[in-house]
């Protein structure tokens, strides 16, 4: 994982490999370009994983959202429904500088959406409407399909996209965890490693205190945070910054950093944990690349069947069957990387090797999150992620409009899967803020 020393801390710095190290494409020339230079530039639908039935104490809504995270549309949702947030479901979030449109649940029990008035806002615009008997949950979705603008671009620049495109459908896209994952400052990985290793001050420092790679960001809040004027920081933060005030907050009351953060939403530290996991997967998918292992399967990987998730142990056996080259050519299995947890399922032999080593590289050992899952037992699943996924039904057009030329690509994706690594193929951004899709 090539970490950094990070002077001011004595830790390693592991980074995020959002921007990754050598393309799948490497051979085709980049397109360059801009994305999300207005949401109808970045339309994303949900594809749901299963519709209402029409009956029951959810009410079911496809929600088209303009310029809004989907936190922020829950809370909406909330408001007006006069619900708790924990009363309101979703399947994904979906980016906040884009036109999207999802399915929410809201928990209603005794009554229909007839006995609601009509959700006013000029973000949200609520285009059906139906019951159904459960809550909405993460991942009940199929996948999503996009419909993205390049700009910045030459509409001939088609006949490139079309080209990496057409070899992502044939290799599968690298199942890279993209930079929403890890936060404005890029390092809510480093925020979930403080909290496996259980250094709570670490964790504030990396949430509260000034960050060297934006400096500019809440600077003074950071400063004040730094001089311990914990109540005078949290009057710098904007009103979004909901974690950050609540960890100030404690703190100003005498709290230490550990019950500040153990005070935090579970789905909070959930996220934190996750984008840990990421990073270290990110380094794995890396390292597979480099290896031109992304789509072969070797005795000791761990494949994992894209119809249900499943996750096996290559044998020797399976490795050797000439029928497995063509269920991997099918997509009806991949190579998987780790999402660490004590619980996962671990490779053998040089892959296990390989996982282990990038785990090591963030300064945690398997021995810690055995530690971590004693005290906190649930909030570190370990699992499987498969290494790609198949690209679905691309499309290719270039033009121009009143904002000038474009070249838009439109393709679906499994769920968990991110659109900006699709477009980092085909754009091949030198530096990694060139693609924004901070959630």
């Amino acid at each position: 994982m090539n970490p950094e020393l990070d002077a001011g801390h004595g830790h390693a710095r592991p980074g995020t490999h959002v921007s990754p190290r050598a393309y799948l494409t490497h051979d085709l020339p980049a397109i360059g370009g801009r994305i999300k230079e207005r949401p109808e530039d970045f339309l994303v639908d949900e594809i749901p994983l299963y519709h209402p039935v029409g009956q029951g104490e959810h009410l079911y809504m496809l929600v088209q959202k303009r310029s809004l995270s989907t936190i922020d549309l829950l809370g909406i949702l909330a408001q007006h429904f006069g619900v708790p947030k924990g009363a309101v479901g979703y399947a994904g979030l979906k980016d906040k500088h884009a036109l999207t449109r999802q399915v929410v649940s809201v928990h209603i029990p005794g009554r229909t959406h007839a006995d609601f008035p009509m959700l006013q806002h000029d973000n949200v615009q609520v285009l059906w409407a139906e019951m159904h008997t459960n809550k909405l949950r993460p991942g009940h979705l199929s996948g999503n399909r996009f419909s993205i603008r390049i700009r910045g671009v030459r509409p001939t620049d088609v006949l490139t996209a079309q080209r990496v495109l057409s070899r992502l459908r044939s290799a599968g896209v690298p199942n890279r965890v993209g930079e929403q994952r890890f936060g404005m400052l890029e390092n809510n990985h480093l925020i979930g490693r403080a909290l496996v290793l259980a250094d709570f001050d670490m964790a504030a420092r990396e949430l509260l205190g000034p960050c060297a790679a934006y400096p500019e960001l809440n600077q003074e809040a950071r400063r004040l945070f730094e001089d311990r004027r914990f109540k005078d920081a949290i009057t710098r933060y904007p009103p979004g910054a909901r974690t950050e005030m609540s960890v100030l907050n404690s703190l100003s009351k005498g709290m230490t950093a550990r019950a500040a953060f153990m005070r935090l939403d579970e789905t909070v530290l959930r996220y934190y944990l996750s984008a840990f996991q990421s990073a270290v997967f990110n380094a794995v998918l890396d390292a597979r690349i480099a290896e031109g292992a992304l789509g072969t399967l070797r005795a000791g990987d761990v494949a994992v069947k894209h119809a249900n998730g499943a996750a096996f142990l290559v044998d020797d056996p399976t490795a050797a069957d000439p029928a497995t080259p063509q269920r991997l050519a099918d997509f009806e299995i991949s190579p998987s990387g780790p999402l660490w947890g004590a619980s996962m399922l671990r490779a053998a032999g040089p892959a296990d090797e390989l996982e282990l080593r990038e785990l090591a590289a963030t300064g945690v050992s398997p021995d810690h999150l055995r530690q971590f899952d004693l005290q906190a037992r649930g909030m570190l699943e370990g699992k499987r992620r498969p290494l790609r996924v198949p690209l679905i039904d691309p499309e290719v057009e270039g033009g121009v409009d009143e904002h000038g030329p474009y070249v838009r690509c439109a393709f679906e994706l499994p769920r968990g899967s991110f659109a900006t690594v699709v477009l980092r193929e085909i754009m091949k951004p030198q530096a990694e803020k060139t693609i924004d899709a901070i959630e």
